[in-house]
């Protein structure tokens, strides 16, 4: 099943929760079937890669998936997490910062 969620790939996060508490990042991917999002710079562990095709093995730093309730929208005129919501203007459907009331 396929999960809604507010954020979207491009946006800027600040980690809520976890050993990355109070970083920032882009989202890169948003993984909605389980409800998470790979962010850049979060979440990174080692992988141990096995060579093939070309290419070298050796250990590789990666992103792992966060879960969505674990990062926020990043206001950077306020530098603070924020809540979006979503509006009617215009016969389209925006986004909105809930703190400020501007259009995302």
């Amino acid at each position: 099943m396929k999960y809604k969620t507010k954020l979207r790939k491009g946006d800027e996060v600040i980690v809520l929760a976890g050993k990355d508490k109070g970083k920032k990042g882009k989202i890169l991917r948003i993984l909605t079937e389980n409800q998470k999002a790979i962010v850049s710079e979060i979440n990174k562990v080692k992988k141990h890669k096995k060579p093939g095709n070309n290419e070298p093995g050796g250990i590789v730093d990666k992103e792992m998936p966060i879960q969505i309730s674990n990062i926020a929208y990043f206001d950077a005129k306020s530098n603070k997490p924020v809540k979006i919501g979503f509006k009617i203007s215009k016969d389209k459907k925006v986004r909105f910062n809930k703190n400020s009331g501007k259009e995302i």
